[in-house]
């Protein structure tokens, strides 16, 4: 008996409904990237603020989504909410919310450390020119935070890509659950997973090409800063 059909393989590269899976997954990555980093801006608001209240609750949400697993977290939320009769997502909107306010923990962290690298007195600066707290931060101490968080940001793209691969558990068709679905039906598991493994691994390599862009984007921006700072002290 054979126990690898090489048609099979070759076929899975031209299957539209395990294709069309990876396009679920590239769009639940990008919608999760997107609300994830709203939240996450957010929440490290809440976390600079002055008012206790909002470190608090900027703190619990990470401490709670950071500490319990991504697996659990989406348990909880397609199946527990509706059984304490609070709302009842479908399988979209459960993926959805239980990746965002997963991501948005740790993309606060990684923003965070990004705007406390820039100097304080940078801002002070800022709003002694008489620039307001929000133009100072958007002008000037973002930017600066950019080049410290793209880094990170990227990596976590990269990890968030094959994260999403968890939602298949609450049945979400994606990439993975789709490639269950056709095991179930052609008995072809070894086939259909190594390519579900190059499907992925080719996801995140095209994202790495995109971040190496990125990065070297916000490097040359150092680089043009350091010389015009080089030539001003020279004069």
């Amino acid at each position: 008996m054979s126990v690898w059909n090489w048609s099979g393989f070759w076929s899975y590269f031209t299957n539209g409904y395990l294709l069309g899976g990876a396009l679920v997954t590239l769009g639940l990555t990008a919608a999760t990237l997107a609300l994830g980093l709203v939240l996450a801006l957010v929440l490290v608001l809440f976390r600079l603020s002055d008012w206790r209240a909002l470190q608090a609750i900027a703190r619990f949400h990470v401490w709670l989504f950071r500490g319990t697993p991504l697996l659990v977290q989406l348990i909880i939320i397609y199946t527990g909410l509706p059984q304490l009769g609070l709302v009842r997502l479908n399988v979209l909107q459960s993926a959805l919310v239980g990746l965002v306010l997963n991501e948005a923990a740790y993309l606060s962290e990684i923003l965070r450390a990004g705007i406390q690298s820039v100097p304080r007195g940078q801002r002070d600066a800022a709003l002694a020119l008489g620039l307001t707290r929000a133009k100072a931060f958007a002008l000037i101490t973002m930017p600066q935070a950019l080049r410290v968080v793209v880094p990170a940001l990227g990596n976590s793209v990269n990890g968030l890509l094959k994260t999403t691969s968890i939602v298949s558990v609450i049945s979400m068709e994606e990439l993975l659950r789709r490639g269950q679905i056709l095991m179930q039906q052609r008995f072809e598991v070894l086939e259909v997973f190594v390519v579900i493994a190059i499907l992925y691994l080719a996801m995140t390599s095209a994202w790495e090409v995109v971040q190496r862009q990125i990065e070297a984007y916000y490097g040359r921006s150092d680089r043009k800063l350091e010389s015009k700072e080089f030539a001003r002290d020279a004069r």
